[in-house]
């Protein structure tokens, strides 16, 4: 089944124009997980923190949507799909940690957040005969390009073959899950639908966070920066991201997902006190920029009045 096209004007320009907003706004809370992540406890690895973090809103979303997932009944579940995309979001989290643990955050922010709208729309297309039009084309060149300044200024440059395999595996994994959810949705509940592929990701990551000495957890600052995490940058997030994502094309929320670097950015400026450079805000313009030429209709060139000259003459 393909997406339906982008309606420009009436009510449903106005609902489509609401859901890109329900995309944004998930972005904006996932771009807080750095700074959530920078005032976590020394003894928080990056690992330990994402499978925390994972783990929770999984829970959370599973027990929201618990209700949706049983009445649904466990035959109906096209399995094959669903464990993919768990799959997806389970592999997310330590590909795009160990890809950004090797090569730099630069780097590994680069390759694992900007490809994923490429991949998805590249996905989106293969599997779902979305058209990619030119106005994604030219915003989503738009947003890469800005999430490249983003996370390149100021950098230090480590290429690590491993490291780039694994970004890359990162965006694939984010592209993969949006574009099997997506399709998903089509025939269950989308609360339903994220409630259960997350829980069985987040059980899935359980091991991992219990293996990494999840001690910090029980002061009061890990405690809250756990909780934001898994309640606010995910649970919450996830379900804004949903609810958009179950009514416009895989393709077109994978670019706005790219507001989450930009937002990093912002925070980190903010609440960290790092300096932002003249390329961070070119970043940051061209993002905005992408994100418009994306949700903007398109004008309609006006129609030209007929010339009195030209005019037949009245009988």
């Amino acid at each position: 089944m393909r997406d339906r096209a982008w309606k420009p004007s009436g009510a449903g320009g106005t609902a489509r124009l609401r859901d890109v907003f329900l995309v944004l706004a998930g972005a904006v809370l996932w771009g807080t997980t750095g700074t959530a992540r920078a005032l976590a406890p020394a003894g928080a690895s990056p690992l330990a923190v994402g499978a925390a973090r994972l783990l929770l809103g999984g829970l959370t979303l599973f027990a929201l949507a618990a209700g949706r997932i049983a009445a649904a009944g466990l035959r109906s579940w096209p399995w094959p799909q669903v464990l993919l995309s768990a799959l997806c979001m389970a592999a997310y989290q330590p590909l795009f940690f160990g890809g950004v643990s090797r090569t730099g955050v630069a780097v590994g922010t680069l390759v694992g957040i900007g490809s994923s709208p490429i991949l998805a729309g590249l996905l989106a297309a293969l599997l779902r005969g979305e058209r990619l039009t030119r106005r994604w084309r030219g915003a989503t060149l738009l947003a890469v390009a800005g999430t490249a300044l983003l996370a390149g200024s100021g950098g230090q440059l480590r290429p690590d073959p491993l490291g780039l395999a694994m970004a890359v595996a990162a965006g694939c994994a984010y592209a993969l899950y949006a574009v099997v959810s997506r399709r998903l949705f089509e025939s269950h509940d989308p609360a339903a639908v994220t409630g259960l592929v997350f829980g069985l990701a987040g059980v899935a990551l359980a091991p991992l966070l219990l293996a990494s000495r999840p001690d910090w957890l029980l002061q009061a600052r890990g405690a809250l920066v756990a909780l934001h995490l898994g309640l606010v940058a995910t649970a919450l997030a996830y379900t804004l991201f949903t609810r958009g994502l179950s009514r416009l094309p895989a393709s077109t929320a994978a670019t706005l997902s790219l507001a989450e670097p930009l937002t990093a950015a912002l925070l980190g400026a903010l609440l960290l006190r790092e300096r932002l450079s003249p390329l961070d805000g070119l970043g940051a313009a061209l993002l905005l920029a992408g994100f418009l030429l994306l949700v903007l209709p398109p004008v309609a060139p006006a129609c030209a009045e007929p010339r009195a000259d030209l005019q037949p003459p009245r009988s």
